[in-house]
Protein backbone atom coordinates (compact mmCIF):
# COMPACT_ATOMS: atom_id res chain seq x y z
CA UNK A 1 0.00 0.00 0.00
CA UNK A 2 1.57 3.30 -1.08
CA UNK A 3 1.21 6.03 1.76
CA UNK A 4 0.46 9.61 0.82
CA UNK A 5 3.22 12.25 1.59
CA UNK A 6 1.08 13.15 4.74
CA UNK A 7 1.03 9.45 6.12
CA UNK A 8 4.70 9.67 5.51
CA UNK A 9 5.68 12.70 7.41
CA UNK A 10 3.07 11.41 10.41
CA UNK A 11 4.62 8.34 10.73
CA UNK A 12 7.95 9.88 10.67
CA UNK A 13 7.08 12.05 13.25
CA UNK A 14 5.74 9.79 15.69
CA UNK A 15 8.56 7.18 15.57
CA UNK A 16 11.04 9.39 16.02
CA UNK A 17 9.31 11.17 19.37
CA UNK A 18 8.47 7.80 20.98
CA UNK A 19 12.42 7.29 19.79
CA UNK A 20 12.87 10.54 22.10
CA UNK A 21 9.92 10.06 24.62
CA UNK A 22 11.77 6.43 25.55
CA UNK A 23 15.39 8.02 26.35
CA UNK A 24 16.97 7.20 23.00
CA UNK A 25 19.33 10.10 23.10
CA UNK A 26 22.58 11.16 25.04
CA UNK A 27 21.03 13.78 27.23
CA UNK A 28 18.08 11.04 28.30
CA UNK A 29 21.54 9.77 30.05
CA UNK A 30 22.27 12.90 32.36
CA UNK A 31 20.87 14.38 35.58
CA UNK A 32 18.20 16.48 35.77
CA UNK A 33 20.18 19.12 36.42
CA UNK A 34 22.63 19.00 34.03
CA UNK A 35 20.12 18.89 31.48
CA UNK A 36 18.44 22.11 32.25
CA UNK A 37 21.60 23.86 32.97
CA UNK A 38 20.98 23.36 36.70
CA UNK A 39 22.91 26.47 38.99
CA UNK A 40 24.42 27.07 36.37
CA UNK A 41 21.72 29.29 34.33
CA UNK A 42 20.87 31.00 37.75
CA UNK A 43 23.96 31.78 39.01
CA UNK A 44 25.36 33.75 35.87
CA UNK A 45 27.48 30.82 34.88
CA UNK A 46 26.54 28.40 31.79
CA UNK A 47 28.25 25.90 30.21
CA UNK A 48 28.82 26.85 26.90
CA UNK A 49 29.22 24.16 24.18
CA UNK A 50 31.41 24.94 20.96
CA UNK A 51 29.74 26.79 18.26
CA UNK A 52 29.88 25.00 14.85
CA UNK A 53 31.77 26.73 12.23
CA UNK A 54 30.03 27.76 9.21
CA UNK A 55 29.94 25.28 6.49
CA UNK A 56 26.57 26.29 5.07
CA UNK A 57 24.81 23.43 6.28
CA UNK A 58 21.32 24.68 9.04
CA UNK A 59 22.49 25.35 12.41
CA UNK A 60 19.96 25.59 15.03
CA UNK A 61 21.17 29.55 16.37
CA UNK A 62 19.72 30.52 19.82
CA UNK A 63 20.69 34.53 20.85
CA UNK A 64 22.50 35.19 23.71
CA UNK A 65 21.62 38.73 25.59
CA UNK A 66 22.18 40.37 29.01
CA UNK A 67 20.05 39.90 31.59
CA UNK A 68 19.04 43.90 32.35
CA UNK A 69 17.22 42.61 35.76
CA UNK A 70 20.15 40.17 37.27
CA UNK A 71 22.94 37.85 36.36
CA UNK A 72 20.02 35.34 35.35
CA UNK A 73 21.00 33.93 31.69
CA UNK A 74 16.96 33.37 30.77
CA UNK A 75 18.27 33.19 27.29
CA UNK A 76 19.96 29.58 27.93
CA UNK A 77 16.33 28.05 29.08
CA UNK A 78 16.38 24.54 27.73
CA UNK A 79 19.78 25.17 26.16
CA UNK A 80 21.13 22.84 24.55
CA UNK A 81 18.53 19.99 24.69
CA UNK A 82 15.80 21.23 23.37
CA UNK A 83 17.44 22.61 20.54
CA UNK A 84 19.13 18.84 20.01
CA UNK A 85 15.83 17.22 20.21
CA UNK A 86 14.75 19.68 17.70
CA UNK A 87 17.05 18.90 15.10
CA UNK A 88 16.29 15.41 15.69
CA UNK A 89 12.67 15.78 14.40
CA UNK A 90 13.39 18.57 11.57
CA UNK A 91 16.00 16.08 10.47
CA UNK A 92 13.38 13.13 10.78
CA UNK A 93 11.16 14.54 8.46
CA UNK A 94 12.71 17.24 6.01
CA UNK A 95 15.48 17.11 3.80
CA UNK A 96 16.76 20.66 5.87
CA UNK A 97 19.65 18.29 6.96
CA UNK A 98 20.12 20.63 10.13
CA UNK A 99 23.64 19.55 12.28
CA UNK A 100 21.42 17.31 15.23
CA UNK A 101 24.22 17.30 17.85
CA UNK A 102 25.93 20.86 18.16
CA UNK A 103 24.25 24.28 18.25
CA UNK A 104 25.09 28.02 18.07
CA UNK A 105 25.36 30.71 20.97
CA UNK A 106 25.87 33.91 18.72
CA UNK A 107 25.20 37.82 20.43
CA UNK A 108 22.93 40.34 18.33
CA UNK A 109 26.10 42.07 17.55
CA UNK A 110 28.03 38.98 16.61
CA UNK A 111 28.90 39.41 12.73
CA UNK A 112 28.84 35.48 12.54
CA UNK A 113 24.85 35.70 12.65
CA UNK A 114 24.61 37.45 9.05
CA UNK A 115 25.21 33.72 7.77
CA UNK A 116 22.52 32.23 9.52
CA UNK A 117 18.36 32.71 8.30
CA UNK A 118 16.81 31.85 11.45
CA UNK A 119 17.31 32.82 14.99
CA UNK A 120 15.71 31.72 18.35
CA UNK A 121 15.29 33.95 21.69
CA UNK A 122 14.16 32.57 24.81
CA UNK A 123 12.50 34.61 27.41
CA UNK A 124 12.50 37.95 25.77
CA UNK A 125 10.51 39.79 28.34
CA UNK A 126 14.26 40.10 30.35
CA UNK A 127 15.71 41.08 26.77
CA UNK A 128 17.29 44.74 26.13
CA UNK A 129 19.91 45.83 23.68
CA UNK A 130 22.70 47.46 23.65
CA UNK A 131 23.38 50.22 20.69
CA UNK A 132 25.46 47.66 18.99
CA UNK A 133 23.12 44.88 19.18
CA UNK A 134 20.83 47.27 18.04
CA UNK A 135 22.88 47.91 14.70
CA UNK A 136 23.48 44.30 14.60
CA UNK A 137 20.02 43.07 14.59
CA UNK A 138 18.39 46.24 12.35
CA UNK A 139 20.81 44.69 9.32
CA UNK A 140 20.05 40.67 10.03
CA UNK A 141 16.54 41.51 9.44
CA UNK A 142 16.57 43.82 6.95
CA UNK A 143 19.36 41.51 5.06
CA UNK A 144 16.30 38.62 4.94
CA UNK A 145 16.75 37.20 8.93
CA UNK A 146 13.81 36.18 10.69
CA UNK A 147 13.36 35.65 14.83
CA UNK A 148 11.22 33.38 16.77
CA UNK A 149 10.74 34.89 20.21
CA UNK A 150 9.20 32.10 22.70
CA UNK A 151 8.78 31.36 26.45
CA UNK A 152 7.39 34.27 27.94
CA UNK A 153 4.32 35.44 30.18
CA UNK A 154 2.86 38.48 31.37
CA UNK A 155 1.59 41.91 30.00
CA UNK A 156 5.10 43.62 30.97
CA UNK A 157 6.93 40.61 29.48
CA UNK A 158 5.17 41.45 26.02
CA UNK A 159 5.56 44.98 26.66
CA UNK A 160 9.11 44.68 27.09
CA UNK A 161 9.69 43.04 23.56
CA UNK A 162 7.70 45.63 22.22
CA UNK A 163 9.93 48.46 23.25
CA UNK A 164 13.18 46.69 21.73
CA UNK A 165 11.49 45.91 18.59
CA UNK A 166 9.88 49.09 18.30
CA UNK A 167 13.82 50.34 18.31
CA UNK A 168 14.18 49.10 15.11
CA UNK A 169 10.52 49.76 13.93
CA UNK A 170 9.32 52.72 15.45
CA UNK A 171 5.61 51.71 14.50
CA UNK A 172 5.90 48.25 14.55
CA UNK A 173 2.64 46.69 14.76
CA UNK A 174 2.19 42.78 16.00
CA UNK A 175 -0.43 40.84 14.66
CA UNK A 176 -2.09 38.25 16.18
CA UNK A 177 -2.08 35.16 14.08
CA UNK A 178 -5.02 32.32 12.99
CA UNK A 179 -4.44 28.89 12.03
CA UNK A 180 -5.12 30.70 8.15
CA UNK A 181 -1.90 31.91 8.21
CA UNK A 182 0.82 29.88 5.48
CA UNK A 183 3.40 29.61 8.49
CA UNK A 184 1.06 26.70 10.00
CA UNK A 185 0.61 25.27 6.48
CA UNK A 186 4.46 25.14 5.24
CA UNK A 187 4.85 21.75 6.16
CA UNK A 188 2.46 20.19 8.86
CA UNK A 189 -1.29 21.62 8.59
CA UNK A 190 -2.38 22.67 12.07
CA UNK A 191 -6.00 23.89 11.36
CA UNK A 192 -6.56 24.70 15.13
CA UNK A 193 -4.53 26.55 17.50
CA UNK A 194 -6.65 26.49 20.35
CA UNK A 195 -5.19 22.27 20.08
CA UNK A 196 -1.56 23.81 20.43
CA UNK A 197 -0.65 22.72 24.56
CA UNK A 198 0.21 24.67 26.98
CA UNK A 199 3.01 23.12 29.46
CA UNK A 200 2.69 25.12 32.29
CA UNK A 201 -1.36 25.30 32.38
CA UNK A 202 -1.55 28.33 34.48
CA UNK A 203 -0.07 30.16 31.74
CA UNK A 204 -3.10 30.49 29.87
CA UNK A 205 -4.12 30.25 26.08
CA UNK A 206 -1.16 30.27 24.10
CA UNK A 207 -1.06 33.17 21.42
CA UNK A 208 1.22 33.67 18.45
CA UNK A 209 2.00 37.21 16.71
CA UNK A 210 3.59 38.08 13.79
CA UNK A 211 5.45 41.02 12.92
CA UNK A 212 6.06 41.85 9.04
CA UNK A 213 7.64 43.55 6.71
CA UNK A 214 5.90 47.37 6.48
CA UNK A 215 3.35 46.02 8.98
CA UNK A 216 1.55 44.12 6.06
CA UNK A 217 0.15 40.94 6.77
CA UNK A 218 0.01 40.15 2.91
CA UNK A 219 4.04 40.52 2.91
CA UNK A 220 7.05 38.36 4.20
CA UNK A 221 6.84 37.86 8.53
CA UNK A 222 9.86 38.83 10.03
CA UNK A 223 9.49 37.95 13.43
CA UNK A 224 7.02 35.04 15.51
CA UNK A 225 6.25 35.29 19.34
CA UNK A 226 5.07 32.66 20.80
CA UNK A 227 3.54 34.16 23.80
CA UNK A 228 2.11 33.03 26.70
CA UNK A 229 3.07 29.54 26.59
CA UNK A 230 6.93 27.92 26.04
CA UNK A 231 7.26 25.61 23.32
CA UNK A 232 11.00 24.69 23.88
CA UNK A 233 9.94 23.39 27.22
CA UNK A 234 8.14 20.88 25.41
CA UNK A 235 11.24 20.12 23.09
CA UNK A 236 13.52 19.88 26.19
CA UNK A 237 11.84 17.27 28.04
CA UNK A 238 10.74 14.94 24.90
CA UNK A 239 12.35 12.14 26.45
CA UNK A 240 11.18 12.27 29.65
CA UNK A 241 7.42 11.35 29.51
CA UNK A 242 6.23 14.45 31.48
CA UNK A 243 4.09 15.13 28.93
CA UNK A 244 2.13 12.66 26.18
CA UNK A 245 3.73 12.11 22.96
CA UNK A 246 0.71 13.99 21.21
CA UNK A 247 1.29 16.85 23.04
CA UNK A 248 4.98 17.15 22.23
CA UNK A 249 4.49 16.57 18.56
CA UNK A 250 2.15 19.84 18.57
CA UNK A 251 5.09 22.17 19.98
CA UNK A 252 7.53 19.85 17.30
CA UNK A 253 5.01 20.27 14.34
CA UNK A 254 4.99 24.29 15.37
CA UNK A 255 8.94 23.99 15.20
CA UNK A 256 8.75 22.27 11.74
CA UNK A 257 6.86 24.74 10.71
CA UNK A 258 8.42 28.22 11.25
CA UNK A 259 12.27 26.36 9.95
CA UNK A 260 10.50 25.74 6.38
CA UNK A 261 8.14 29.10 6.46
CA UNK A 262 11.62 31.19 7.06
CA UNK A 263 13.88 29.07 4.37
CA UNK A 264 10.83 28.59 1.93
CA UNK A 265 9.71 33.18 2.26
Amino acid sequence: MRLSTTQRRSIAFIVTSILISLGLTVEAQRGFNQRRGGEDRFSGNIRLEGNQPYDGRFTFVRVSYQNFMSRRNEWSHDYPVGERHFMKILNEVSLVNPYTETSNVLALDNPELMKYPIAYMAEPGYWMMTEAELAGLTAYLKKGGFLIFDDFRSPWEWGNLELQMARIYPNARWVDLTAEHPIFHSFYDINNLDLIPQYFQNYGTPKFRGLFEDNDPSKRMIAIANFDTDISEFWEYADTGIRSVSETNEAFKLGVNYIIYALTH
